[in-house]
């Protein structure tokens, strides 16, 4: 089927996300204005106004009610999906670049990139049940490594918390004490900076695409690598089938380079590869610009993917997607 060409960005996009029942697709981008879609059609339902700054990322509740999003302004806010009301503003000394819910939704974990001074950092804040009772203070601040923290999303049980960026490790800390419990390998992790995370639908083990021209699955628990997917290109953005053994890669080159090489390098494509035997098997063409995020629907029928171009792409699959045989 065609894809749907949603556009109502101005700028690049930088994350997209679906909600568990997967009717709804919200869209993060440069320009300030994180954005919700119907996720069948690609019609859009309205826009969450407020932000100063590019967003960055985003997450919403299991119930659908609360989106929260993080942006380079410095603030981390609190919507109501529905009416796009702005709930809560928790405000930093530096941008902000990652958000996730816990499990139940009473938690979240954000990430601050270093600057100036300050280094980048974990935060954990409490979530409200009552908007009006909400409270800015952080349960817990962990200092972070060298370099930004691209991404941070919560482990099994939200007993722990997995963190990767720029100085290509991958940490598992313990969410209550703040404790560094394991770190990637030097030799197997990954070389460059890590730019996505996604966990499997199941949550028993996560996937991260890294400038190294990789993308790689890991345990969530013990950290142990379980398969690597080689591409000829940077990846900015993964995801991974909640229905079949397929994990889609995108990126290419960053768009400033883009001129100065053959017309035929810049690889705008999304990729998919074999989960299990890590072989490439298609490609989805369509973009631009680099492909900066990616997402499956949870019924796993669908995926969307978002460009430096400004455009959301929506696929929906043939019948014969389901019957690939290698």
């Amino acid at each position: 089927m065609r894809p749907i060409l949603m556009k109502g960005h101005e700028r690049p996009l930088t994350f997209l996300k679906y909600n568990r029942e997967g009717d709804l697709l919200f869209s993060c981008a440069k320009d300030h204005n994180p954005t919700v879609w119907f996720a069948d059609n690609g019609e859009r339902l309205g826009t969450y106004r407020g932000h100063n700054g590019a967003v960055w990322c985003c997450d919403v509740s299991r119930d659908s009610t609360r989106l929260i999003t993080g942006s380079a302004d410095q603030t981390v806010k609190l919507w109501n999906v529905q009416n796009g009301a702005q709930l809560f503003t928790f405000s930093f000394d530096s941008p902000a670049r990652s958000v996730d819910f816990s499990v139940g939704d009473r938690l979240a974990v954000i990430t601050t990139d270093p600057f100036m001074e300050l280094s980048s950092s974990i935060h954990l804040k409490s979530i409200a049940r009552d908007p009006s009772q909400q409270i800015g203070e952080s349960l817990l601040v962990l200092k972070g490594p060298q370099g930004r923290i691209n991404r941070a999303v919560w482990g099994p049980l939200n007993s722990t918390i997995i963190s990767a960026g720029e100085d290509a490790v991958i940490r598992v800390w313990d969410s209550e004490t703040g404790k560094l419990l394991r770190e990637s390998d030097k030799e197997t992790g990954h070389k460059r900076t890590v730019t996505s995370l996604a966990k499997s639908a199941d949550g028993s083990h996560f996937l991260t695409g890294s400038l190294d021209k990789s993308a790689k699955l890991w345990d969530i628990r013990t950290l142990t690598l379980i398969k690597t997917y080689v591409t000829e290109r940077p990846v900015n953005a993964v995801a991974m089938s909640p229905l079949l053994d397929h994990v889609v890669l995108g990126g290419g080159q960053d768009a400033s380079a883009v001129t100065t090489t053959d017309h035929r390098a810049g690889k705008f494509e999304a990729k998919f590869f074999e989960k299990i035997l890590q072989q490439e098997i298609g490609g989805v063409k369509g973009h631009f610009g680099p492909i900066n995020a990616l997402a499956f629907n949870p019924d796993g029928k669908s995926f969307a993917s978002g460009g430096e171009d400004g455009y959301v792409r929506l696929h929906h699959f043939d019948p014969d997607y389901f019957n690939i045989k290698i």
